[in-house]
């Protein structure tokens, strides 16, 4: 019996699973707009994003209070984009667990953006709204009857229906270029939640990014600035079937930014990632990036006018309107970039204030303008002004720029200069400018200076910028994520799934076949005499795993479970909105029939899977797994201890439990009693826990899918409660 186990095992360690990805041939052409931005200022333009409305019938606030304070903010602001990125509606029951499309969500949807743009004065053309995972919940297909986005969203609408979109914003007659790339990279076939996580962008997509991206590269310009917007951060993003990512053409574009959204705010409001070529494998996008902010290896300096510009761009996730009414400004001032986040929780805002330079030492593309400082014949004028755009809706009587020195570990006041607005017979919006001596605030320290901005209304009203570190010399600023953060921005989850899920298959095989071929081939076995002279933990799971060997039933259904999540699939369920045609899910992903019937999308869903597929492993098989040893372990130590006192024979089990019980007045067993009888319960209790939470598992997908545990998942649902439960009967005293 072992030799073909271990035979087995041989193969699987050197099977590469073939997994053939079903990706979206969608026949829909790019959409490019070019934009000439009227009036001034002329060196600087603006855009608002929004992202995560999760509008839903069971949450109406979110669709109120977006229809009350959205259009008097964007009135205010008059961006030449509005960008919203994403999750438009929510798609979940008041549970939680059914996640597929609701019509009356998408309605919602539809009046309220109607109303904002009427409201607002603004133009609907240059309102964006992306898909995100939310808006593709059980969609077969895009531009079906179950596909509410085409149908509702303002991009649906206006006839936006590829699945890139691009919008040149361009000023002083064209000489100026400002390029804002967006793009769908959501599943093209919709499963429902929570299989449906990740994005999963295309060669064809990638290509059409890259082709939108190049579309003025051709042109004798002045250094244009790209932006591209979308709903997935990058860790969340799948890779190609060729390989390629996203970060690969951001990088060949050198991106001032990538701005998206999916994430919201529960793993903190640091959710910004710098990328840049040239950094090590073990820091890659291939598994990790350690620190907020990459450096790219060092090269050598090219100080020529048509070098190449550095290969690196940011990644800013905004946060929600969910729960966190979060709205970003992202304004583009000569190249520079910079934004500011407003939370409306507490209510509309008068006055926004948005320092455009010096940017921000923390958040800014520091090798560009490191590089820019180290050739200083090429310093752009931009750095003679400090210079801040300020929204109102009163009348703004004075701005204030003020610059602290932080030198001494006290900030003290270096600067303190009233701007001047830009004049301009019809401006889009207020710019202040003040001008300054830069060259005074070069420093080998990224977080030395600090700028802030103050401005005063007619009212008296005062509103101030929080403090921002600030390095004319292009050196970034000390900012690290905190563990949640670098959970989900530092860990590229579409490539660890499958080096984590086969670590773990065969860490669970090892287990247990490690200590039964001990048992086979050797004739040293770990005893309870053997734990107390060693004490140690190893010994004490070596006993744990022996002692399971020894309950043959229950070793042989963990094992034979193991390899039914290897080689069958785990359960079919309903994965689209409506239908009656089921799929079926292993741990490479889903299979389902295509539209037509004739054909079966093959491991859709992958990595997506990993939401079920790795917390199933992690903390239902393994733990029960050492569970059922630890109570096979228990008995056998109960049985030794006995046996020592009694001074019977280890073969001899008459009488075991009922000479205990009969001795219970004695000093000596009364206490081992006493200690048995309590690791068993919490053993018990330990089990219990096991059961509820894989059957609150069950519970979840049996609502998310529509599944009969009997009929559609019989041997995932009940294997390892059967288990638990023919151990607890098979060690139990009688």
């Amino acid at each position: 019996m072992g030799i073909p186990i271990l035979i087995l095992l041989l193969l699987l360690l050197y099977l590469n699973p073939h997994i053939s990805y079903e990706h979206q041939t969608s026949s829909f052409s790019s959409h490019s707009t070019v934009v000439d931005v009227k009036h001034g200022p002329d060196s600087v333009v603006w855009v608002v994003q929004l992202s995560d409305l999760h509008f839903s019938v069971h949450h109406p606030d979110r669709a109120i209070d977006f229809k009350n304070l959205v259009p008097a903010a964007l009135s205010m602001i008059n961006p030449s984009l509005v960008l919203i990125t994403g999750d438009l509606t929510d798609g979940k029951s008041k549970d939680l667990l059914v996640m597929k499309q609701n019509e009356e969500e998408w309605v919602e949807y539809k009046n309220v953006m109607d109303d904002v743009v009427k409201r607002s004065g603004l133009d609907k053309n240059i309102f964006y709204d992306l898909r995100g995972n939310h808006d593709n919940f059980g969609v077969p297909v895009i531009g079906g009857s179950l596909d509410f986005y085409s149908k509702y969203s303002i991009n649906g609408q206006l006839g936006r229906s590829g699945h890139v979109n691009s919008v040149t914003l361009t000023l002083q007659a064209g000489r100026q270029k400002y390029l804002f790339v967006g793009l769908d990279s959501t599943m093209s076939v919709g499963l429902r939640g929570p299989t449906n996580l990740f994005g999963h962008p295309t060669d064809q997509l990638l290509t059409e990014i890259d082709s939108e991206l190049s579309q003025w590269d051709s042109q004798p310009l002045k250094p244009m600035s790209k932006i591209s917007f979308g709903h997935f951060p990058l860790s969340f993003s799948a890779s190609s079937q060729s390989g390629k990512t996203l970060k690969d053409i951001f990088l060949k574009h050198s991106l001032s930014a990538y701005v998206c959204g999916h994430l919201h705010t529960r793993f903190g409001k640091n959710l910004k990632r710098h990328h840049s070529s040239g950094h090590s494998f073990l820091s890659s996008q291939k598994f990790f990036q350690f620190n907020l902010h990459q450096t790219p290896s060092e090269g050598s300096k090219n100080c020529s006018f048509g070098a190449p510009p550095v290969e690196e761009f940011w990644e800013w996730e905004m946060g929600d309107w969910r729960k966190s009414r979060a709205m970003r400004i992202l304004a583009i001032d000569r190249g520079h970039v910079s934004f500011a986040d407003i939370d409306f929780k507490s209510g509309s805002k008068r006055t926004i204030i948005l320092p455009t330079f010096p940017l921000d030492s923390r958040f800014m593309s520091t090798s560009s303008s490191h590089h820019e400082y180290e050739c200083e014949h090429m310093l752009p004028s931009s750095y003679e002004t400090v210079r801040a755009l300020v929204f109102s809706v009163s009348p703004i009587v004075s701005v204030v720029a003020k610059i602290y020195d932080a030198i001494n570990g006290n900030l003290e006041t270096v600067v303190d200069a009233s701007m001047t607005k830009v004049e301009d017979e019809s401006s889009r919006g207020d710019l202040y400018v003040v001008p300054w001596n830069y060259k005074a605030f070069q420093d080998p320290s990224a977080d030395r200076f600090w700028l802030q901005i103050k401005a005063t209304d007619i009212m008296g009203r005062t509103t101030m910028t929080e403090l921002r570190p600030f390095s004319v010399n292009g050196l970034h600023g000390k900012v690290s994520w905190t563990w949640k953060e670098f959970f989900v921005m530092g860990c590229q989850w579409g490539a660890l799934y499958f080096p984590i899920l086969w670590l773990a298959l065969y860490f669970l095989l090892l287990i247990l076949l490690i200590p039964r071929a001990f048992l086979f081939f050797s004739r040293k076995q770990i005893t309870y005499k053997n734990v107390l002279a060693a004490k140690g933990l190893i010994s004490v799971i070596g006993l744990v795993l022996q002692e399971l060997c020894r309950v043959p039933i229950a070793w042989f259904g963990f094992l034979g479970y193991i390899f039914y999540l290897i080689l069958f699939p785990w359960f079919a369920g309903q994965v689209f909105t409506d239908g009656e045609d089921r799929g079926y899910m292993t741990y490479m992903g889903w299979v389902v029939k295509s539209s037509n019937n004739k054909s079966n999308h093959d491991y859709i869903g992958s990595p997506d899977v990993m939401v079920v597929v790795l917390p199933h492993l992690f903390f239902v098989v393994l733990p029960a797994i050492f569970s059922a040893g630890a109570l096979a372990a228990e008995r056998a130590v109960h049985r030794d201890k006995f046996l020592s006192i009694s001074g019977k024979k280890k073969d001899d089990n008459s009488g075991l439990d009922k000479s205990v019980r009969y001795d219970s007045l004695g000093n000596r067993r009364s206490k081992f009693h006493f200690g048995a009888h309590w690791i068993r319960l919490i053993l018990l209790v330990l089990c219990l826990v096991i059961c509820w939470k894989h059957f609150k598992n069950c519970r979840s997908l049996m609502k998310a899918y529509e599944m009969n545990p009997l009929l559609h998942f019989p041997v995932y649902a009940l294997s390892i409660p059967l288990l638990l439960a023919y151990v607890i009967h098979k060690t139990k005293r009688n």
